[in-house]
């Protein structure tokens, strides 16, 4: 059970923390004791994230940063700040990500290579160049997806960046291990309220109809993608390493419509 204490005098780095399920997470940390540091491209955004953390955690400091992750030197700059103002970097999450449902055919070069410059670019620039800004026994966690590893049409672009963050999830798990630094992943399914599920499941009708393909039969709450990034963050995770934390329902099993329980017996 996790308490105010568990991440006390921790400081998080969050890539993309300005809303929807990072924003959630920010906020879980927060809670249960960390310093957080929000990052985003729009800096009316991030300082509205930072300051909706403080108003409703209390007495939790929370920073905003500004920088694109696609570029190197931005995110150098925001990652410099956050260790002036904080004094170190214990936990580096990357979570910005693009997406737009398309076909194959629809999606021009440019399209693709902007939700792959986002996503597994970015996600490579914020933990190679954390790397030697964060304590020796950090943690760092990328932000997935199940279309890493489940197909779906219209996601083709989204599919090749997130398989991508898997392997390098793994590579640097490898690497950097033996300098006590762990890398994980978070593969969320389907949550309430971000964008990201309203963009795939865009009317309530299409919601009801994803939400019946899941083996959980319903979506998930930023509160469960939270408690995972703080559990793996926290001193109970420090042996898990290289692994992709599927939070999902069961998203990743595949089209769990089938009603299994009133099947006829054999």
């Amino acid at each position: 059970m996790f308490d105010a204490s568990t991440l006390q005098d921790k400081v998080v780095f969050i890539a993309g923390g300005t809303s929807g399920i990072n924003l959630g997470i920010a906020k879980g940390m927060a809670a249960v004791g960390a310093k957080v540091a929000v990052l985003g491209r729009n800096a009316e955004k991030a300082a509205a994230a930072a300051q909706d953390i403080t108003d409703s955690i209390g007495g939790h400091a929370a920073i905003a940063l500004t920088a694109d992750v696609r570029d190197p030197e931005q995110v150098e700059a925001a990652l410099v700040s956050c260790v002036e103002q904080f004094g170190k970097i214990d936990c580096l999450i990357s979570g910005a990500a693009g997406n737009f449902p398309a076909p194959a055919v629809g999606i021009s070069p440019k399209g693709f290579k902007t939700v792959v410059d986002i996503d597994l670019i970015g996600t490579y620039n914020v933990f190679h160049l954390g790397f030697k800004h964060v304590n020796k026994d950090a943690s760092m966690i990328a932000i997935t997806a199940p279309q890493a590893v489940q197909v779906m049409p219209f996601q083709v672009h989204v599919c090749a960046a997130k398989a991508g963050i898997n392997m390098m999830i793994k590579c640097l798990a490898v690497e950097w291990g033996a300098a006590g630094v762990t890398v994980n992943g978070i593969s969320p399914g389907p949550i309430n309220g971000t964008e990201g599920a309203e963009r795939l499941a865009p009317t309530p009708e299409a919601k009801a109809h994803m939400a019946h393909k899941i083996a959980s039969k319903r979506f998930g709450e930023t509160k469960d993608i939270a408690d995972a990034a703080i559990y793996l963050a926290s001193d109970l995770g420090r042996y898990v390493n290289g692994t992709i934390f599927t939070v999902d329902g069961g998203t990743e099993l595949g089209d769990a419509s089938i009603d299994c329980l009133t099947a006829p017996k054999r």
